[in-house]
């Protein structure tokens, strides 16, 4: 440990990403990445980013494509803010309207950077059970606290909460900042940004990295009641004004034009996922309900999850395990081609008759 770090640092425990293996066989199932690439719009216009753009600053407001986002909602452009990253997004959430005196509600198995942000910016998180069957209870959250925080569908759970949960759920918090976490909304949800404009306490986040196919980019988006939209722009212009590059305010402007693109990507990965579920099922997993670009499966009870992640990785083969409480027997699997699905079947096929034996 270095002598130089902050206490704030001594103190942190950081999140870790999935890893990023490298090499080109591999299967990879476990950064919930699109398995399809973005539209051909999106790669015309990166490739027609001159140098003059390059060598100034991008706008810093990025009012082009704030405007886009805005009429594809329905909003103003003052009621969307943009990132680098929906983890940007979220971290200038946590510091501009998060930080309060009162307790911020989280589930107890949700998106694992939320704790992170909590002992940055010394937040007191708390965290709400998920029922037996990994559902979320909105009425669990109708007590005291500083503000809510939920991914919609739930990280690494892919379950969905309706915008009638939803709805209740703002309800019974109204003077608390209630944060929707939809990076995976566009794979069987309906986003909750259809409600900003009745709620003035709801902050809607998301990302371009899954249905966009621009991970590589990063990008994020947040939507929300003006007021709440003017302290994460006082954050982000006291930490850096310039979030978005001009590459990516290009690039994004044409995924967004191309909704037919983006659709037909989207139903690839829920047919798939379809598709995958079933195989699982029939190998005696069990598969949770996912309306997410990936699936929590857990192997029949004599079979270890943790081992099978292993013996998985050793034929090229990358998923997702956590080894922590209550999900421990389950892996995340990202939902790939056809193709990529079929192979992790047949591994998994092979190891479990193996294991059998």
């Amino acid at each position: 440990m270095s002598r130089y770090w902050s206490d704030v640092v001594r103190r942190l425990t950081p999140y870790v990403p999935g890893e990023q293996p490298r090499h080109p066989r591999l299967i990879k199932l476990n950064t919930n990445e699109s398995p399809y690439p973005p539209s051909p719009r999106v790669l015309d216009a990166i490739h027609e980013v001159d140098g003059d753009a390059l060598r100034r600053y991008p706008d810093p407001e990025s009012v082009a494509l704030r405007a886009a986002f805005a009429s594809a909602a329905g909003l103003q452009p003052e009621q969307v803010f943009l990132g680098n990253g929906s983890d940007e997004v979220l971290a200038h959430v946590f510091m501009g309207l998060l930080q309060h005196d009162a307790p911020l509600l989280f589930p107890d198995i949700s998106y694992s950077f939320y704790p992170v942000w909590c002992d940055l910016y010394g937040i007191a998180g708390e965290c709400v059970p998920l029922g037996d069957d990994f559902s979320i209870a909105v009425e669990d959250y109708a007590r005291p606290n500083g503000g809510i925080i939920l991914p919609n569908p739930n990280a690494p759970t892919g379950m969905l909460l309706g915008l009638g949960d939803i709805r209740r759920l703002l309800k019974a918090n109204p003077h608390s900042v209630v944060v929707v976490d939809e990076a995976y909304i566009d794979f069987g949800g309906e986003s909750a940004v259809a409600l900003v404009n009745e709620h003035d306490n709801l902050l809607v986040v998301q990302t371009l990295s899954k249905s966009r196919a621009l991970a590589g980019l990063r990008v994020g988006v947040a939507f929300g009641h003006a007021d709440l939209i003017d302290g994460l722009q006082r954050v982000k212009n006291s930490f850096n004004s310039y979030p978005v590059d001009a590459v990516a305010q290009r690039a994004v402007l044409a995924s967004l034009a191309d909704e037919e693109w983006f659709r037909a990507s989207c139903d690839k990965v829920i047919a798939s996922r379809s598709r995958l579920t079933a195989g699982l099922e029939q190998l005696g997993f069990q598969v949770l309900p996912s309306s997410a670009n990936f699936v929590f499966a857990a192997p029949a009870p004599q079979y270890d999850a943790q081992a099978l992640f292993l013996a998985l990785r050793e034929r090229g083969i990358i998923v997702r395990h956590f080894n922590k409480p209550r999900i421990s027997s389950f892996l995340r699997i990202s939902v790939g081609t056809d193709a990529q699905c079929e192979a992790l079947l047949e591994a998994l096929s092979e190891l479990l008759a193996v294991d059998s034996a």
